[in-house]
């Protein structure tokens, strides 16, 4: 049966008392877009937060409006039968069936530039021209509950998960606030505050966005769509890391501006030419903003716990020809929202966010790094791991 908003509410008082209750409704009504401040000092980056939850929540409705249109049915099973087929093979079978090349990426003996062809296309001019719109708070705010392609709870739980994010973002933009730490501090306990809706603050086994029953149907169904949401997630990360980079040395005080341009490089044309290419990797905080991670891990974990979420609803939403995508989406939610089980040591955490390389992951906010310093996906890397481990042999 549906939970109402005056059974939830009773349930709450329950579970929390009426003075807990009242603090965490505080809090997360304190959670909005980008402040004053941040908009002030750095109204483009401010202007891309909004339009980055508008285009996301968009993103979720492409998806699932491409995957039910029935002209492309053939597709849709080829796709079907590539994704289950490749989560029953081994990296040597798919290296000798020629599934993979020498960098651990898959392909499918088709045109891999979309299996939807102009569809996709069609979606990322779309998703483009909304993210160059200018959209209001409110507008920003609403987008995910408007989505027809989410559920209440998932949408707001993204809603709070951007809303967390906006909140760094203007805690670290803001020079009149000196003590950052704390104010960081402040905000993960604001966002914890709210349990039904916020995710684990502790490392989490995010493996699973490789290793969940739809994994890779994104990046494999829609490749050009995933390279654009995680050059999004990438400039949430970078500007954040330029920000804490520019506060700890006056040397990288122009890191917004590198950050910013960089971004610009990778979104590129309306169609996907860029000068520089797009994350092929779920962009990681440990990665991609390693000094967030040093001053806050609680906060950058929470981004994680957020980006994989997002990237398995994505997964979910796109594998063909699904029936129980509700069933799948809760599954993901629950593992990586329950504060108690499913924890894993922090070190395995940062292999997992570093396996990919922070090349594959959209190269670094502000520092250098022409070529990928991995030579295989994170995929790749995990199988290659576990053949090494169990004795299957083979190299890096």
């Amino acid at each position: 049966m549906k939970t109402t908003s005056k059974q939830f509410m009773r349930k709450a008082i329950t579970q929390l008392g009426v003075g807990s209750l009242t603090f965490a409704l505080a809090s997360s009504s304190a959670f909005a877009q980008p402040s004053a401040a941040a908009k002030d000092a750095y109204p483009e980056v401010s202007a891309l937060f909004n339009a980055f939850d508008v285009t996301q929540a968009q993103m979720f409705e492409e998806i699932a409006k491409i995957n039910e249109n029935p002209y492309v049915e053939e597709a849709r099973n080829s796709l079907e039968e590539h994704l289950s087929t490749m989560a029953n093979m081994s990296m040597q079978d798919m290296m000798a069936e020629g599934l993979m090349n020498h960098s651990g990426e898959t392909h499918m003996g088709m045109d891999m530039t979309s299996p939807y062809g102009d569809l996709e296309l069609e979606a990322r001019i779309n998703l483009r021209n909304t993210m160059q719109g200018d959209h209001s708070d409110e507008e920003a705010v609403n987008s995910f509950n408007n989505s027809t392609a989410l559920n209440r709870h998932t949408a707001e739980i993204f809603k709070l998960g951007r809303a967390f994010e906006n909140k760094l973002f203007s805690i670290y933009a803001d020079n009149s606030i000196s003590d950052k730490r704390a104010a960081v501090e402040t905000a993960v306990a604001e966002y914890k505050a709210d349990p039904r809706h916020s995710l684990a603050s502790t490392p989490k086994d995010v493996e699973m966005v490789i290793t969940h029953p739809h994994a890779n149907a994104f990046k494999t169904a829609f490749p050009r769509l995933s390279g654009f949401h995680w050059t999004q997630q990438w400039l949430q990360l970078a500007s954040l890391e330029a920000l804490i980079r520019a506060e700890i040395d006056d040397q990288f005080s122009g890191g917004m501006e590198i950050a910013l341009e960089r971004f610009k490089n990778k979104i590129g044309s309306a169609g996907g030419m860029s000068m520089y290419p797009a994350p092929t990797e779920l962009p990681m905080a440990a990665a991609i903003a390693p000094n967030l991670y040093s001053q806050s891990p609680e906060a950058a974990i929470i981004l994680d716990n957020l980006n994989v979420l997002e990237t398995i609803v994505a997964d979910v939403l796109a594998y063909p020809n699904l029936e129980n995508r509700a069933e799948a989406i809760s599954a993901a939610i629950a593992s990586l929202a329950d504060k108690e089980m499913g924890n894993v040591m922090p070190e395995d955490y940062l292999l997992f966010a570093l396996r990919g390389g922070i090349y594959n992951q959209g190269g670094p906010a502000v520092g250098e790094l022409s070529q990928s310093e991995r030579n295989r996906s994170r995929a790749a890397m995990d199988m290659q791991h576990t053949m090494v481990m169990g004795g299957g042999g083979g190299t890096n």
